[in-house]
């Protein structure tokens, strides 16, 4: 059976209001999932992929001037933020990357927006893009 590798494309916005009547509409998900991550500072939107297979669609916006999001915003305006993608065990990937030599933001996994295992490695080893780790659930 073949896995889905990609979980979701992240995508900063300033305006999540604006963003979501947008994505709306080209991807047909009227009623994203909406969440709030206290300690990143950040509000998402994550559009289901029900409609097109492949991974998700997360809008983030900033809660806080202080935000990672709104440091990326202010540095390079709306766009592009992350690729997020499965992995089975998320700490034996950590381990993996530690060993290689990448740079990580997260050395251990925390939650994320829907409540899974989360990490980040930094995109100076990863060809200048950000990539987030998610631990695969067995749903």
């Amino acid at each position: 059976m073949d896995k889905q590798n990609i979980s979701h494309i992240g995508i900063a916005v300033a305006d999540l209001e604006k963003a979501i009547k947008i994505y709306s509409l080209i991807t047909g998900d009227n009623k994203p999932e909406i969440f709030e991550v206290y300690d990143q500072k950040v509000k998402v939107a994550i559009f289901s992929s029900d409609g097109f297979p492949g991974g998700k669609i997360e809008l983030l916006t900033p809660t806080s001037d202080d935000s990672p999001i709104a440091k990326f915003l202010s540095k390079k305006g709306e766009g592009l933020h992350h690729i997020c993608i499965y992995v089975d065990d998320i700490n034996q990937k950590l381990e993996e990357l530690i060993n290689f030599g990448a740079e990580l933001i997260d050395k251990k996994p925390r939650k994320g927006a829907e409540g899974h295992l989360i990490a980040f490695i930094h995109p100076n080893s990863t060809g200048n893009v950000l990539i987030e780790l998610e631990q695969r659930t067995t749903e």
